[in-house]
Order: C-alpha cells, then structure tokens, then sequence
C-alpha cells in the first residue's frame, strides 16, 4: 500500500504543476493574473451554476469532469493566448500531456484522455456550454479590470467579436449580453474600435 500510495501522491503533485501556469487574464479587478488551475476550478463552478441558472438539461456529473481536466494539458504544454497568433500547434503538446498524465502509474482515472479529447472536440450541450463560459470568463475579467489585458496587448473590437461569435448560434443570451459588453468596452477606451 505504501508503494501505491506514493505513486499516487506523486500524480497529485503532477497534477499540482497546473497553479504554475499563468494565463494572460487579469483577476479581482486587476490585481495579478490567474493561473490555469484557478481558472479550470472557476470555470467548473461557473458551469455548473450557469446551466441551473439558465435551466439548460444535461449530465452535471460529465460537464464538471470537462471544465476540471480542460486545461490539463497545459502543465506541458503552457497557456496559449486566445488571441495568439499562432494557435495551431497547442492542441497536439496538450494532447500528449494529458496522455502522460493518463498512463502515469498514480492515476485511476482511466478515462482521462478521452473526456479531455471530449471537451476539445465535442459536440455535446456539456461541450458547447464549457466552451461559450471558457470565453465567457476571460471576457468578464477584461470588464472588471476596465480591459487591463486587452489595452496592454492592444486587443481590437474585431478580434474580440470573430473570438466570441460562435456563442451566438447555442446561448444567444450571452452573447447579446457580451455584445452590450462590448460596446461598453469601446465607449469607455478599455477596447480598440477596430
């Protein structure tokens, strides 16, 4: 048991390296940026809360399971800005992360890989409400920061409106909220009106 146990501990801190991964978003007004394991937690009580709220049918079980592993393979991989340039590559480093994480000896989650390649490519209502409060956060930092992140790497309307679109075809509520958000982004110079 003593043996089982180290290895298990040893994939807890494995898992652990995921607080070492800071995101570009700014959290609490704009005190400092999150890192990627705060993220994933607030994205699954955000998930969570939004689907009672809007009183969206689903398997609650599953949509947690997604938001909690989402950025798992980031402990390897890093955060890839949503609005990088280069974004085409991130998805394989992650992908083979969570594949280390799957086969590590400590680790009894043996569907770990698949509901990861799930989150990234399914098609579920669990799948499509974690991706539209994956934006959705991020955004809501920039609002409450006055868009630290946007002004300081010179984010444009444009690109936020082409990153956020795809909310409009399954959650049209948010996205006409985000638009009004929007807009209040650009009158008060927080986003570039471009």
């Amino acid at each position: 048991m003593s043996n089982e146990l180290a290895n298990i501990t040893d994939f807890f801190l494995e898992l652990d390296a995921l607080k070492l991964i800071n995101r570009r978003t700014y959290i609490d007004g704009g005190v400092r940026v999150e890192n990627s394991a705060e993220h994933s937690w607030h994205l699954a009580m955000a998930c969570w809360s939004i689907s009672r709220s809007l009183g969206i049918e689903l398997s609650e079980e599953k949509l947690l399971k997604l938001a909690l592993i989402h950025d798992l393979g980031e402990i390897d991989a890093g955060d890839t800005f949503l609005y990088s340039n280069d974004r085409s590559n991130a998805h394989e480093a992650e992908r083979e992360c969570v594949r280390r994480l799957e086969n590590h000896q400590g680790n009894a989650i043996s569907d770990l890989s698949e509901l990861w390649e799930e989150q990234e490519t399914g098609k579920s209502i669990e799948t499509k409400l974690l991706k539209t409060v994956d934006r959705l956060l991020p955004f809501l930092h920039n609002i409450s920061s006055q868009g630290k992140t946007w002004q300081e790497l010179g984010i444009k309307k444009s690109q936020v409106l082409k990153a956020h679109a795809f909310i409009a075809e399954d959650f049209p509520e948010i996205h006409s909220w985000m638009l009004e958000k929007i807009q209040l982004a650009v009158q008060k110079g927080w986003l570039n009106d471009s």
